[in-house]
Order: structure tokens, then sequence, then C-alpha cells
């Protein structure tokens, strides 16, 4: 197996000494105005563009010296991606926030000023595109989003800079943190893998959510009640993801709290499974939201240099289990595959 010049010279850069992906994520746009403006009191129209920086650029300066990579927006976050540490590498978001909701299928679509190569021009060591995906969407839906996902590949291999595929499941009408999800997370989770693992879409690594919805597990710390699948089912339910994976794949942290994402990191090691890493936002971050919008910038340092780099140290502590991404070609350094 061969990758192309810019693409593993990209991966290296959002990879650490190992080659684990360790990264950090910071490009909510609507959900993180959202929460500071209910967190301050006000509409979130009055959350304005410098607050939003003014949040994000103290995250990547605090959290970044403990992350091999910061993913970021293009619209709130380029004076961040400037203050991040110099062993960080840069990923950028090229989707709008949020999908259009006038139409079924929470059909995505891309930032009106950018292309990839802009995105390249500003920084970008990789480029990151989330998706709202199951495969018991109508045909009709799926083809389009299959069709716009091979558009971005085609896009990134001809400026030969690698390719982050962000999948996330939903079900309309359906409460995707209840235990009706729980029971059709592990399907939508292991055929959406399967999916976009073929070449046709040109991605280079997968960001998943883990396949099992941790609340519904029995006897994890998460679970409060009624649970879906023991610890042993949850573990082969990992498994089955990752053998149908053609792509290395990172996790997700998909706004669950760090204590039960270091769970969920504990349980994917009990399952061996060669997952090479994890891009982490909200698990590291959210709880500082309601620091910076009552108290300030220097309260949101403090408690980011505090709680917030304990957070980013307790998920770097579970990648121990994590596979560098090159070796699920074979290789044994990136250098070899060249």
């Amino acid at each position: 197996m061969k990758i192309t010049p810019g693409k593993r010279k990209g991966l290296e850069a959002v990879s650490d000494q190992r080659g684990v992906i360790a990264a950090a994520a910071m490009d909510q746009r609507g959900s993180l105005r959202s929460a500071i403006a209910k967190e301050r009191g006000i509409d979130k129209k009055a959350v304005t563009r410098e607050m939003m920086a003014e949040f994000k650029e103290a995250v990547v300066r605090v959290l970044t010296p403990y992350a091999s990579a910061i993913l970021l927006d293009p619209e709130y976050g380029l004076s961040a991606a400037k203050q991040r540490a110099k062993n960080a590498g840069l990923l950028l978001a090229y989707e709008k926030s949020g999908y259009d909701n006038t139409r079924p299928g929470r059909l995505p679509d891309l930032l009106d000023h950018y292309s990839v190569r802009r995105l390249v021009a500003a920084g970008a060591d990789c480029i990151k595109i989330l998706l709202y995906y199951t495969p018991f969407d109508p045909r009709e839906i799926n083809e389009t989003k299959h069709a716009w996902v091979e558009r971005i590949g085609a896009e990134c291999a001809a400026a030969d800079v690698p390719f982050f595929l962000e999948l996330v499941g939903y079900e309309e009408g359906v409460d995707e943190k209840g235990i009706e999800f729980a029971r059709k997370k592990p399907e939508c989770v292991i055929e959406s893998m399967r999916e976009f693992s073929k070449p046709e879409y040109g991605v280079d690594v997968l960001k998943v959510e883990v396949p099992v919805n941790m609340a519904f597990v029995k006897g994890a710390r998460p679970c409060k009640g009624e649970s879906v699948y023991t610890r042993e089912e949850a573990k082969e339910h990992f498994r089955r993801a990752a053998g149908v994976a053609r792509k290395p794949f990172i996790y997700l942290s998909a706004g669950v709290s760090n204590e039960t994402f270091s769970d969920t990191l504990d349980l994917a090691a009990e399952s061996g499974v060669n997952f090479s890493g994890v891009l982490c936002g909200r698990a590291t971050w959210k709880d500082a939201i309601p620091v910076y919008a009552k108290r300030g910038i220097q309260a949101l340092e403090d408690w980011l240099a505090d709680q917030g780099v304990k957070n980013i140290k307790n998920v770097n502590g579970r990648l121990t289990a994590a596979k560098p991404w090159f070796t699920f070609y074979g290789a044994a350094s990136a250098a070899a595959l060249s």
C-alpha cells in the first residue's frame, strides 16, 4: 500500500510521534453560540463573532500543547489556528454548521466561500466533513449523500490533502440518545463504516461514533437503568464495526462527559479493536462554557489550565491501546508507505 506524499504529510502532521491521532475538536459553531447565549441569558444573535473567536482561541492556546492536532472551522477559528502549539497539526471543517431542515435526510452543505484549495491555503493539514448518515434512509437520500462525499473526496485528491469523514448516525423522529435508537445504533455505525470505506469516496480517515450508547451498557457507569447490551455484547459490537473498516478510524466524543468518554475508550481497549485515536471536543471543554459566559475570558483560561488539561490528559491516557494509522496498511512507519 502506498499513499501520495501530500496525504502522508498531512496525516503525519496531525498524529503524535507514535502515529496515533490525539486530536482536539473546536469546530462547533451554532451549538457553541447557543450554549454561550443560554448560559449568559441572552439571545444567541447577541453572541458576537469576537466572543466565538475568543473562546476558541483560549481553548487552542491552553489545550493544544497536549494534542497532536486541533480541528477548527474557518468561520471563527482561523485566529485561533495561529495560536496553536507547534506540535499540533490543523484540521479545518469544510461543511456548514447544522443541516438543511427544510427537506428530509439532514442533507449537508459546504461553506459558501471556501474550497479545499482555499482551506489548504489557510493552513489546513487535513480536511474534515461531517455527514449525518443512516443506512436505513431511503435510497434517493443516501445516493445524494454518496455523490456529495465522492465530490469532496475527488477535491481532496486533487489537492493531495487527507480527507477525514465524520459520520453521525440518526433516525428522523427518534431520540438519538434514547433506548430505541440505542438498539439500532450498532448496525447504523457498522453499515456506515462499511459504506464509506469504499475506495470511490476517497476517504483517508473515518471519524466515527462508537457503535453502542454507553448509557445502555449493563454495568457501565453511565447506565442508570434499563440496558440494551451486556458488556460482552458491547465489545462484540466494537469488534464488528472495526472488522468492516477498510480505512483507519478514530472515535469522536459525541458530546458525552469526559468520564463517559474515558469509559468508552476503556471498553474499546478491552475489545482489542485497531482504532487509531480520537478527535475529542466537548468531552474536554464543554463544562467551560458557563465559566466563560458568566465570568469571562480569564476565568475560562484558568478553568482550561486546570480541569481542561486534566480532561485531555485523561483521554490521552486511554490512547495507549490505539494503533498508529499507518499500521492499518500493514506498514511499520509512515515512511514505508511512500
